[in-house]
């Protein structure tokens, strides 16, 4: 699943912690690969690819249910699901936590308006 949130007063760094998530590393096309598992076993989990453009942040969304097989030819059968109720679930959590941290900011710093 891709969604976007805009205007994020965060770095990558900071929307990880929010969310959760731990970044195990860096794509080519600059993208941070990050996860966060349901408990002590590194599978199912929730996998993110996160680009930052500005203040605004793509995610790709998917659920890991277990380990990629790798084959002898190369190609691998990846275990993900991208769309269903847990996926929708996870995206909504995101919103909301980022949605959250940036409310506490606004908060912080008041509104803007002098009374």
């Amino acid at each position: 699943m891709d969604f976007t949130i805009k205007n994020v007063q965060e770095g990558v760094a900071g929307v990880s912690r929010t969310i959760g998530y731990v970044i195990i590393d860096t794509t080519e096309r600059n993208e941070y690969n990050m996860v966060r598992k349901f408990g002590r076993d590194s599978y199912p989990r929730f996998h993110v690819y996160l680009k930052q453009l500005g203040n605004d942040f793509v995610f790709s969304l998917h659920l890991d249910q277990k380990k990629p097989v790798y084959e002898n030819s190369g190609s691998h059968a990846h275990n993900g699901e991208y769309f269903g109720p847990i996926v929708d679930d996870e995206a909504d959590r995101i919103k909301r936590a980022l949605s959250a941290k940036d409310n506490e900011k606004q908060e912080e710093h008041g509104s803007g308006w002098d009374n």
